[in-house]
């Protein structure tokens, strides 16, 4: 009889296990931890959506649609996307299940992503992103509560050091409009010197050129023009809002004017949280204001700024993550104490005790079991234990053994 092939895990995606899944974790923690002291609600989202909401919401000729997005048409004929982000879903949400009524909200989420680029380093196929939004805010305290909000998030997790918070500004859309056609004529009059993907998004996305990385670019970018010399007032007064919201809060942040959005509907604040320690991909948080978005939507005008984050990627930075030891590992020293076993380690689970259960091999293996699990203390329970519905409780740091009684396990290892 011929055996079945085992099929392999698909390209681009993982099983998160051991102390990736511990780092995993803890980022996750972190974030809900984090967002409770900063008054988020939490939201859940589909992960699939009509294609429509990230064609507009991403715009056609990003890559992320063009290139990335897992599409399929399903049984009813309707064209389906695996989310490749969540804003656009929060932004569809807010229109059609009428959350403008508690607008501004402040909301977060987290789950997996999908996007088909070719994996490398801390980047998936299906991968998983923690995401924070605030819609119907206008005001440059709402980008400052995420941005010290993302800070802490940052410091909680331990990997502040090496990390920096670069911040722009995009201004407003008469800002925007004029700086778009200045980097116009700019690139134009170096067209033949460009790059075939710089000259390709030259007439939809000519923004995205100042973030390239191909060294043909790279000389025409950085003689761009900046975007300084075309702020309306209102956008600079904006900028110095949320610049001074960070110092009074004590975020240290550095301003990079190169740093851009290329879709229109974005306004003012952009940001990154970049470091060195994961390659060439630096971006660890990155975000910015949308005013454009709910509208591009079919939504009327509104305002939101949000960031995400690669859970994967935060994880590869943090310090090697631990689950917390068992507290008891209770060792009955034959089956014929299973039973008394399992009714103690319930009676110490329901009092809040982290246990577990040394139930396989002979006796000697089974109080191994309790040592290696990096335990407090063993729960021994033989023939005489079970007879007088005590345990043998073993300081497994100290080596010390005493017999307790079941009735007051809990309270002698508290």
């Amino acid at each position: 009889m011929s055996r079945i092939a085992t099929p392999n895990r698909i390209r681009g995606t993982q099983d998160i296990f051991g102390d990736n899944q511990r780092r995993f974790a803890q980022v996750v923690e972190a974030f809900e931890r984090v967002r409770k002291l900063y008054c988020f609600q939490r939201v859940e989202l589909p992960v699939f959506e009509a294609t429509a909401v990230f064609a507009r919401s991403l715009g056609e000729t990003t890559d992320v649609v063009s290139k990335e997005m897992y599409s399929f048409e399903d049984r009813g004929g309707d064209s389906i996307t695996l989310r490749p982000e969540f804003t656009a879903g929060i932004a569809r949400a807010f229109l059609t299940e009428g959350w403008q009524q508690y607008a501004p909200l402040k909301l977060v989420t987290h789950g997996p992503v999908f996007r088909y680029e070719r994996p490398q380093k801390g980047r998936y196929r299906q991968f998983h992103q923690i995401d924070a939004e605030i819609i119907g805010a206008a005001e440059p305290m709402a980008d400052v509560e995420l941005l010290v909000f993302a800070d802490q998030l940052i410091r909680e997790l331990g990997i502040a050091d090496g990390v920096t918070l670069q911040l722009n500004t995009l201004g407003d859309a008469e800002t925007r409009d004029a700086w778009r056609a200045a980097l116009v004529a700019h690139f134009e009059a170096h067209r033949g010197e460009l790059s075939e993907d710089s000259v390709a998004r030259l007439g939809k996305n000519p923004l995205r050129i100042l973030d390239s990385k191909d060294p043909r670019d790279r000389p025409i970018a950085d003689a761009a023009p900046g975007i300084d010399g075309f702020l309306t007032s209102d956008a600079g007064a904006f900028f110095e809002s949320v610049t001074r919201g960070l110092d009074a809060a004590g975020v240290a942040w550095t301003r990079n004017d190169r740093l851009v959005r290329g879709l229109d509907y974005y306004r003012h604040t952009a940001f990154e949280f970049t470091t060195d320690r994961l390659g060439a991909q630096g971006a660890v948080l990155a975000g910015g204001r949308y005013d454009g978005l709910i509208e591009s939507l079919g939504g009327p005008a509104t305002a939101g700024v949000g960031w995400a984050a690669g859970i994967e990627r935060l994880g590869m930075l943090v310090a090697e993550a631990d689950d917390l030891p068992p507290m008891v590992v209770v060792v009955p020293m034959g089956n014929g104490e299973l039973n008394i076993a399992a009714a103690v380690l319930a009676g110490l689970r329901g009092a809040g005790v982290a246990a577990d259960m040394a139930f396989a091999g002979n006796f000697k293996r089974r109080l191994t079991k309790a040592d290696v699990a990096g335990a407090h203390f063993a729960a021994i329970i033989g023939e005489a234990e079970a007879a007088s519905a005590s345990v043998a409780l073993k300081n497994l740091r100290s080596g010390d053994q005493r017999v307790v009684a079941m009735a007051d396990l809990v309270e002698a290892v508290k």
